[in-house]
């Protein structure tokens, strides 16, 4: 590895950061949108939701986005995001949030969800399932493939500083790669079964589990920053 990667690793982990700073404000004011449409939707034009759900995707887009970059210079950074706390990291499967678990957010969130749609929330659950049975395997033979699991430990620990040992250091640049893989699969999967849901379900009712998915977003990181804090103390 290259003298100049670790100072490399710092500034696309610094990069990341500032933009999840900022994104983390805009995701604040989506929720007082989000907030504000589902409290007085009456008063609302069915294009202005609609223009509503739209952003708040393509906010959700935009992390994507840039964690996609950040994964390409550096996988091991989204396994060790050093802007989230260590709840929001336990939370992780596979460097975000689990599909599964964004599917039964809409039985919690939406109330009103006819047979039919109730029908295909359920479908999409068994399918996503398989993928992420699919996605949970490919991880797995990455681990073991390279060396052992221990190794993927290794390459975390290192994701703030890639002073590899020279043995080390071609198989640490094949699981690099794989790992690459599996993220970019994770990452695929996590967008379509989201898509798939807002195909599903009426602008109103988007509307509130997209509040649901959002607020809950920041009430994990809230408790997690508070964990955090009283650890420290």
């Amino acid at each position: 590895m290259s003298p100049g990667s670790g100072a490399r690793t710092s500034r696309d982990g610094g990069s990341f950061d500032t933009f999840f700073e900022g994104w983390l404000v805009r995701h604040e004011h989506y929720l007082e949108e989000l907030l504000t449409v589902q409290q007085q939707c009456r008063e609302y034009q069915g294009d202005d939701v609609k223009d509503l759900i739209t952003r708040v995707l393509s906010h959700y887009q935009q992390y994507f986005e840039e964690k996609s970059r950040v994964a390409q210079r550096n996988v091991f950074l989204v396994f060790a995001p050093t802007c989230l706390s260590s709840l929001e990291c336990a939370s992780l499967w596979i460097t975000g949030f689990k599909p599964g678990f964004a599917l039964r957010l809409v039985f919690s969130s939406v109330q009103d969800l006819s047979q039919e749609q109730s029908e295909r929330i359920e479908r999409l659950m068994e399918e996503t399932k398989v993928e992420e049975r699919v996605l949970n395997d490919e991880l797995a033979r990455v681990q073991e493939s390279v060396a052992a699991p221990p190794l993927l430990e290794m390459a975390r620990k290192q994701a703030r500083r890639m002073n590899v040992e020279g043995g080390r250091e071609e198989a640490l640049l094949t699981l690099r790669k794989a790992l690459e893989e599996v993220v970019a699969g994770a990452d695929l999967l996590r967008m379509t079964t989201t898509m798939k849901v807002v195909e599903i379900l009426k602008p109103e009712q988007n509307v509130r589990y997209l509040t649901a998915a959002t607020q809950l977003f920041l009430n994990l990181r809230n408790l997690g920053l508070q964990k955090d804090a009283n650890t420290k103390g």
